[in-house]
């Protein structure tokens, strides 16, 4: 049985994207939660040093969450796909006739003859049958899968920079301008990613930019409203 091999050297689209997703919705979080620790305690507190401290520490806590749940959810979804890879493998070896059906099946549900289904299928599966069931039936590439690492350290390096937007903010104008000077930067940084987000998922930018700015802004109201309580 022929079997071509997968190219590894060129990363897929899938492949590249999931480091992308990962980086946007790791700066839009960082972005999000480090201005929401700067307003709560900037409102219960005026102390300039304890307000960077309690910044500064969430945004390396943010970073660090967001890369170790990127890789704890990307290595599943590798995972997956490798065990379907395996059973498909498995399937080739102990029964390929029942394969073939299922590719000829899967080529007359998209409206081809049954004929002509057939024998697509025979010559496919004299070329390669593993990549053209993984492919069909899961939209998988041979030997391309997710990367974990690729997706933590994506989301790990874009929380800490978007965070960083409103922590700078803050430490370099002087107390009178810092509260319009932090909400300037965060209204900037969310509506950069609410704009990447919207380029990488094919939305509607002017639409995905308005929603982040609301979003922010009603995180520094609800933070600051919580840290007058205290």
């Amino acid at each position: 049985m022929k079997n071509i091999k997968s190219d590894k050297s060129n990363k897929t689209l899938e492949e590249r994207m999931n480091v992308i997703r990962a980086g946007v919705l790791g700066s839009n979080d960082g972005i999000l939660t480090v201005v929401g620790v700067l307003f709560s305690v900037g409102a219960a507190t005026n102390n300039q040093f304890t307000i960077f401290i309690a910044g500064l520490a969430d945004l390396l806590a943010c970073a660090l969450s967001m890369a170790s749940g990127e890789y704890a959810s990307v290595s599943s979804q590798s995972d997956s796909e490798k065990v379907v890879v395996a059973n498909e493998t498995r399937r080739l070896e102990e029964n390929p006739s029942m394969v073939e059906q299922e590719i000829s099946d899967i080529y007359v549900s998209k409206g081809i003859t049954k004929e002509t289904a057939n024998e697509i299928a025979k010559e496919l599966m004299n070329k390669n049958p593993l990549q053209t069931i993984l492919s069909l039936k899961y939209d998988i590439q041979l030997n391309h899968y997710v990367s974990p690492w690729g997706a933590a350290f994506s989301s790990l390096v874009c929380a800490a920079l978007g965070g960083a937007f409103p922590l700078i903010a803050l430490v370099i104008t002087t107390a009178n301008w810092q509260v319009v000077t932090t909400i300037l930067a965060t209204t900037v940084a969310v509506g950069l990613t609410g704009y990447l987000s919207a380029l990488i998922g094919n939305g509607l930018p002017k639409k995905a930019i308005i929603r982040n700015i609301v979003i922010g802004l009603i995180t520094i109201a609800i933070h600051y409203g919580i840290g007058l309580l205290f």
